[in-house]
């Protein structure tokens, strides 16, 4: 399978907005790519505040929600027991056939999960079971300060053990109160001496976020051309 899976150190970090970035990013450059968010909960996959909705509008995709995301429950927990307590079953194998569905008319499909590779997502696995299942290298999105070498460290090391491929690591600016950039230096190079995996650059904090700026600032401050060889060319497993 070619695409991208994107994951976080925690709920919260950027996952969407850097999701959405590169699909936009990547589409000007002409790969044609598309999104996909399996399963969502706290909105409804047509709810505006919805990171499904977002998702949509600021990659600019065609496809339609119901497609990008086939599986949304109102109710904000994880989304295994947000689905349970809403009657309804979702397998990991419905999970690949939404992909498989989706992705048949594209280049490549980015995929963005739900919190970090440990949330419990489907009936029957983990978030980190759809990365194995599905076959693509992982990009992770973590804070670039306090905290973040030990949550990304965590974060790498669970991924390796499960068996995933490691496309790189991005920092994503969550306010626009910004720690130093020296100490967001600092825990590059100490992520990527522990680690051994990429940095691939970060996305600054954004006071309005549109289409274009998020596009021009992936463009600006990201490794754009790194993350569509891993797309195109990447081993999608270690083992």
């Amino acid at each position: 399978m070619s695409g991208l899976f994107i994951t976080a150190t925690d709920t919260g970090v950027g996952k969407t907005v850097v999701a959405a970035g590169l699909t936009a990013a990547l589409r000007e450059r002409g790969l044609d790519v598309g999104v996909y968010k399996p399963i969502q909960s706290g909105q409804l996959a047509a709810d505006p505040s919805g990171d499904a909705f977002r998702l949509k509008m600021l990659s600019g995709v065609d496809s339609c929600i119901e497609q990008i995301c086939p599986y949304a429950v109102e109710e904000p927990l994880a989304p295994q027991l947000a689905l349970a307590r809403a009657g309804r079953k979702v397998s990991l194998a419905d999970v690949v056939r939404g992909y498989e569905r989706l992705r048949r008319n594209l280049e490549a499909l980015i995929v963005e999960g739900a919190g970090g590779l440990a949330v419990p997502y489907t009936e029957d696995g983990l978030v980190i079971d759809v990365v194995r299942q599905l076959g693509l290298p992982l990009l992770i999105v973590a804070r670039p300060g306090l905290g973040t070498v030990n949550h990304t460290l965590l974060t790498i090391d669970y991924a390796r053990k499960h068996g995933a491929w490691i496309l790189g690591f991005i920092f994503c600016e969550g306010d626009r109160y910004a720690d130093s950039a020296a100490i967001a230096l600092e825990n590059v190079e100490m992520i990527t001496r522990y680690s051994q995996v990429p940095f691939l650059g970060a996305l600054p904090w954004l006071e309005d976020v549109s289409r274009e700026k998020l596009c021009q600032a992936i463009q600006d401050f990201i490794d754009l051309p790194a993350i569509e060889r891993g797309i195109k060319h990447g081993p999608a497993m270690e083992a």
